[in-house]
């Protein structure tokens, strides 16, 4: 997955709805949507750095790194070699 944004988890934390955190942080509800539906290719850091001044966090709180390959990132082959 890579990258899980938990921008929910916040919200729910500080009894926040959506539309009143887009209009805080200066960005529409729709561009809040895609972001805290992991569908962003990235994000500003003014635009971090504003979610972490209204939702009273640090930028770890909102962003997960999750490895693509759980098996690979423990070092370990995801896919045993065979033998000929």
């Amino acid at each position: 997955m890579g990258i899980r944004v938990d921008i929910d988890v916040m919200l729910a934390r500080r009894k926040m709805a959506v539309g009143e955190l887009a209009e805080r942080i200066g960005i529409t509800p729709a561009n809040l949507a895609v972001l805290k539906n992991g569908r962003a290719k990235a994000v500003r850091f003014t635009t971090l750095q504003s979610l972490c001044e209204v939702l009273d966090c640090q930028p770890g709180d909102l962003l997960v790194y999750e490895p693509e390959n759980p098996q690979a990132e423990a070092g370990q082959d995801a896919t045993p070699a065979t033998r000929s």
